[in-house]
């Protein structure tokens, strides 16, 4: 009998992913937001604003989300919401995918990895990153995402 892996034992989704997704900390309305962006993945249907509060400096003082999404994509953006609280611009987009799933605890198949992915090229349109760049990295072994 093989060992299963940790997504494997509790099911699709890690604890963590199923904690994010039902009390996630960073959801909700970000008055004052100074850079908002959204976008939806048109294979799943996911949808995902990002609003950030970035101080005169490029300090990202808060940053918050809202959307219609499934559970690994709620825990994404909240995650990184997380993440990127009190981060410059380029600490915030140097981020990568393996960053966020390892707060997760998750592995995550190929076919839901946009899932994961969606909020940080919503945070690379929000922060006015070219598309030639503003795409997240893979985590390793990883297919990149579709864009």
């Amino acid at each position: 009998m093989s060992a299963a892996t940790p997504s494997a034992a509790h099911g699709l989704y890690s604890d963590v992913i199923r904690e994010r997704w039902r009390r996630p900390r960073h959801r909700g309305d970000l008055p004052g937001a100074n850079a908002v962006a959204e976008d939806v993945n048109p294979l799943c249907g996911d949808r995902v604003r990002i609003m950030l509060a970035i101080e005169p400096e490029g300090r990202i003082a808060e940053a918050r989300f809202v959307g219609d999404s499934c559970a690994i994509c709620t825990a994404s953006a909240d995650v990184l919401a997380d993440l990127i609280g009190g981060r410059s611009r380029d600490e915030a987009m140097a981020l990568e995918v393996a960053d966020v799933l390892g707060v997760l605890q998750a592995e995550i198949r190929p076919t839901r990895m946009r899932c994961v992915t969606l909020p940080f090229s919503v945070l690379a349109k929000a922060l006015g990153v070219a598309p030639a760049t503003g795409h997240p990295r893979p985590a390793p072994g990883s297919r990149a995402p579709l864009q």
